[in-house]
């Protein structure tokens, strides 16, 4: 597996793939703490897949780029994939309830494993798992943490309860730019 470790407004990334495609896309600060990089990645900031991630992210971040092209390689169970496969089904800017998700996914009383796959989705912001919020619209866990669900919302215009807020959005004065 080859990776690269990205910077954004939202903090360093870290992207990985294979041939196959995009295997990972975390970032490196989560709501528990540091990822660590496996000892058998090779960081290969050359490998075309990853500069393509790299460039597309960076267009994301800048609000020129609202979907993605890239192939996409994840690793889960079927259900897991299903519910992956309709994460990438909500358009940008646009909210989803983890009921809705179990539905859309064909289970729809599952929507507790349902809100489960969504938080083993390794290839976050590509497959938008920050797209998904609780049946009221409030914010909902998020593997980067709540403030990078709710900063992502913000950056696509998507969040659904915007006019409750008690202060101010935080706008993002776009991309940062990338680590060498």
């Amino acid at each position: 597996m080859k990776y690269r470790l990205l910077t954004s407004p939202l903090g360093n990334i870290i992207v990985a793939g294979d041939r196959e495609g995009l295997r990972r896309l975390d970032f490196q600060i989560g709501r528990y703490g540091a990822i660590s990089i496996p000892r058998e990645w090779e960081e290969d900031p050359s490998f075309p897949l990853l500069r393509r991630a790299a460039e597309q992210l960076s267009a994301y971040f800048e609000g020129r780029r609202r979907s993605f092209t890239l192939p996409l390689a994840p690793v889960g169970t079927p259900f897991q994939q299903r519910v992956w496969a309709e994460l990438q089904r909500i358009p940008y800017g646009e909210t989803l309830s983890y009921s809705q998700l179990a539905r859309r996914a064909g289970r729809p009383l599952a929507i507790r494993a349902a809100g489960a796959a969504n938080g083993k989705n390794p290839i976050s912001i590509v497959i938008p798992c920050h797209r998904v919020v609780g049946k009221d619209g409030s914010l909902t866990d998020y593997g980067g943490g709540l403030e990078k669900k709710a900063a992502l919302l913000d950056l696509e215009g998507g969040h659904v309860l915007k006019h409750l807020r008690t202060r101010p959005s935080r706008r993002h004065s776009g991309f940062v730019g990338w680590a060498p």
